[in-house]
C-alpha cells in the first residue's frame, strides 16, 4: 500500500467516526421529535450540559473520559462511542470496495450506510424508523442514482440507472407490503384465554391509555396499526363510567368501545375495569416502516438487492430465533425488530450478496 492509498484510508476512517458523531445525535433525536440542528452542539442526556468541542471528539472523548459526562459525571452509553466506531468501519469498507471500482461510488453509499446506521439504532431502541429515513431515503436513492450513475451498474445511463433505482424502490416496497398482508391474514388475531378470569384495567393518558391485563401492561396504541384494526374482549364483569355490565363482549377499536348496540367514545373515558375471560388482540406480521424501508434500500441498491436482502434478513432472524432459544432467552428474539436484519441483508448484498448468488448457483446446477 502506497503512502496515498494510506493517507485516504486514514482520512476514510476518521470521516467516518465524524459522521457517526453526528448520527448519534440523529439516533437520539429524531424519534423524540427534537431538532437535529437545535441546539448546535450536543449535549448530555441527563443534566443537559452543552458538550464543549474538546469533550467531543469522535471516539477519543468516550475513551478519555471513561465514558462518563464530564459535567455531571453519569455514565454516557457504550451506544456512542459503538455507533462512531461501526460508522468509521463501514466508510472505510465501503471506501475499499468502490476504490477497486470507481471512487465517486463511495459518496451515495456512505449516504446509505449512514441512513442504515441510524435506522438501526433508532428501530432497536423504540421500534420505530422514522419517514425521514425511509422516504427521505428512498428519495435520495433515487437523485444519487440519476447523479452517479455507475451507482446501478457500469454503463448505464443517468435515465437508464434512474429507472432501476425507482424499479428497485417498488419493488421493495410492494414486495414487503404483500407479506405484511399475507402475514395479516395469516396471524392477524391472537386468541388468550383466561379460564379462571382475569382482572383488567384501561386508563387514558392524553390521546393514548395503558392497558393492565393482570401484571401485563401495554401502550394502547401499540395494538392498532390500522383504522380496520379491533380488541375483542369477552368479560365477565365490565364497568364504564359506572355502567357495570356483565358477561358482556367488548369490542374496542382505537378511538372507541362498542357492547352490543351502545358505543362510548374513548376520548371522554378516563378508566375502565372489568374482569375478563378472553381478549383477542389485533397484530401485525412486521411494521410498515419496513416496508418504506425496503423502499429506501432497492432505491440505492436495486430489485436485485431487495430479494436477497428479504431472504437473508429471514434466514439471520431465524437464525436468531433458534439461538436464543437454545440459550433460554426467547424474550430477546421477540424483542428485536425486522429493520436491523434488513439492513445486515442488504450489506451482505453490497459487499457479497453477487458471489453468495453465483457461489449457491453453481452448488445447485453443477456442471455434468
Amino acid at each position: 500500500m502506497n503512502p496515498y492509498d494510506i493517507l485516504f484510508y486514514t482520512f476514510t476512517f476518521f470521516l467516518g467516526a465524524c459522521i457517526g458523531s453526528f448520527l448519534n445525535v440523529c439516533i437520539y433525536r429524531m424519534p423524540r421529535d427534537l431538532s437535529v440542528n437545535e441546539p448546535k452542539r450536543s449535549f448530555c442526556p441527563n443534566c443537559k450540559y452543552q458538550i464543549p468541542w474538546s469533550h467531543n471528539l469522535p471516539l477519543i472523548s468516550w475513551l478519555a473520559l471513561g465514558g462518563k459526562c464530564g459535567n455531571c459525571k453519569t455514565p454516557i452509553s457504550f451506544r456512542y462511542f459503538g455507533v462512531e466506531l461501526l460508522t468509521a468501519v463501514l466508510f472505510l469498507a465501503v471506501w475499499h470496495w468502490s476504490f477497486e471500482r470507481a471512487w465517486i461510488l463511495a459518496l451515495p453509499l456512505w449516504i446509505m450506510v449512514s441512513l442504515f446506521i441510524v435506522a438501526t439504532f433508532i428501530d432497536f431502541e423504540h421500534f420505530i424508523i422514522p419517514d425521514e429515513i425511509t422516504w427521505g431515503g428512498a428519495i435520495a436513492g433515487v437523485l444519487m442514482s440519476f447523479a452517479i450513475p455507475k451507482l446501478h451498474g457500469p454503463n448505464l445511463t443517468p435515465l437508464e440507472s434512474g429507472l432501476q433505482s425507482v424499479i428497485g424502490a417498488a419493488a421493495g416496497y410492494f414486495l414487503l407490503w404483500g407479506v405484511v398482508e399475507a402475514g395479516k391474514l395469516a396471524f392477524g388475531k391472537k386468541r388468550i384465554a383466561f379460564p379462571k378470569g382475569e382482572a383488567f384495567t384501561w386508563t387514558r393518558h392524553n390521546d393514548d391509555a395503558d392497558l393492565v391485563v393482570g401484571e401485563e401492561k401495554s401502550l394502547w396504541s401499540e395494538f392498532f396499526s390500522r383504522p380496520t384494526d379491533r380488541l375483542v374482549m369477552k368479560c365477565s364483569i365490565i364497568e364504564i363510567n359506572g355502567e357495570r355490565f356483565e358477561n358482556a363482549d367488548a369490542v374496542f377499536h382505537f378511538d372507541r368501545l362498542q357492547i352490543g348496540e351502545k358505543t362510548w367514545e374513548l376520548i371522554k373515558i378516563d378508566t375502565i375495569t372489568g374482569k375478563l375471560t378472553e381478549i383477542v388482540i389485533p397484530r401485525e406480521a412486521m411494521g410498515f416502516g419496513d416496508v418504506k424501508y425496503m423502499a429506501c434500500i432497492g432505491a440505492f441498491l436495486g430489485w436485485k438487492a431487495v430479494i436477497f436482502t428479504l431472504i437473508a434478513a429471514s434466514m439471520i432472524g431465524a437464525v436468531v430465533g433458534v439461538l436464543t432459544l437454545v440459550i433460554g432467552k426467547r424474550e430477546w428474539s421477540a424483542k428485536i425488530p425486522f429493520g436491523p436484519y434488513l439492513s445486515v441483508g442488504a450489506l451482505i448484498w453490497l459487499f457479497a450478496g453477487p458471489q453468495i448468488v453465483a457461489a449457491y448457483w453453481e452448488l445447485t446446477h453443477p456442471v455434468i
